[in-house]
């Protein structure tokens, strides 16, 4: 098979172990990102199946109906919105899921919260310039990092990541605050954390607030500016996991007002992020480059699954489908 591997940012996907699972195959790597539709669709036409890198790429009905010669597309990880099933499906393209970890997410959101409690970026930094226990040299925002002993810890979403997020905090001897349906606020309170009153408290009693939530139709946007407008203005925001979970403009407004005081962000509404966000000139905001998943151990597992999708696949084996019934449609060689 002609295989592409996209978005390998770090051109380090040939380094992993599992590469080795496609020799026999004809394989590009793409370390760069095309944006415009029609370059995409140039560079994918002639390829027989795609491997993604989580939601890199963003493949809907009309790329897909420009790449005639694509018969799978293999996941890494779990399918999450950014391609258009239904149209695989029609189309005749299988689409492989694999399965993923929470252990690397739910360290990079931690060492994102301990870094932006204790200021440990801009201390680095300004001490490289000769600057001993600065944060910044403009006073109003030169102020003191702060320990998560004896604070609230609130945590949207109890899934994998969120329970693991909530034992941290428990080690650190932050009191647990969850909110989301009642059956993640049932496994809260079984855990031995606290399920906020009303979405309201959750939001104002928070000295760290963490979303942890699967990006779907239902969860778009739920985090509204009225929902910001209740921390404190002390208070960290933290989102790893989907920027979209957001209303479109709301957090950097927020920011603006003082409401919450900080935010560490993974994740953004384009990516890479540009170098023109707003975000990026905020004192008050700890960015990283979509990292919770970027490392090796993650990697491997990630592509274990991946690669040997493809393998499988071309063996006319494979057991990972998402969509069976694109069988119906299937396209041969």
């Amino acid at each position: 098979m002609k295989i592409a591997i996209l978005d390998d940012y770090q051109d380090c996907i040939r380094a992993l172990d599992c590469f080795k699972l496609l020799d026999g195959h004809e394989v590009k790597v793409f370390s760069n990102t095309v944006r415009g539709a029609g370059q995409l669709a140039v560079r994918l036409a002639p390829y027989d199946a795609l491997v993604l890198i989580r939601e890199r790429t963003r493949l809907n009905r009309a790329m897909l109906a420009k790449l005639p010669k694509l018969k799978l597309i293999s996941q890494t990880g779990k399918v999450a919105g950014h391609i258009d099933v239904a149209a695989a499906s029609e189309l005749g393209i299988a689409i492989a899921e694999g399965i993923g970890s929470p252990t690397a997410p739910a360290e990079l959101t931690w060492a994102l919260i301990m870094a932006a409690q204790r200021k440990i970026v801009p201390y680095a930094s300004n001490l490289k310039d000769g600057l001993w226990q600065t944060v910044s040299t403009y006073q109003p925002v030169n102020t003191l990092g702060s320990v998560l002993k004896g604070r609230t810890l609130a945590i949207w979403g109890y899934g994998k990541i969120g329970q693991l997020i909530a034992g941290y905090g428990r080690a650190f001897g932050m009191r647990v605050l969850v909110w989301g349906s009642q059956a993640s606020r049932d496994a809260a309170v079984a855990a031995g954390d606290t399920a906020a009153p009303s979405r309201q408290a959750f939001f104002a009693e928070a000295d760290v607030l963490s979303l942890h939530l699967r990006l779907n139709e239902a969860t778009r946007g739920i985090v509204t500016a009225e929902d910001l407008a209740q921390m404190k203005p002390t208070a960290l925001f933290v989102n790893t996991s989907r920027a979209e979970l957001v209303a479109d403009g709301a957090l950097v407004a927020a920011l603006q007002q003082g409401k919450p005081g900080g935010a560490a962000l993974d994740v953004f509404d384009t990516e890479p992020l540009t170098p023109d966000s707003p975000l990026l000139r905020m004192p008050n905001v700890l960015a990283t480059p979509h990292l919770g998943y970027v490392e090796k151990d993650s990697y491997e597992l990630y592509f274990q699954y991946a690669l040997q999708n493809v393998a499988d696949f071309a063996l006319g084996r494979c057991s990972r489908i998402l969509n069976p019934d694109y069988a119906a449609k299937q396209r041969v060689a």
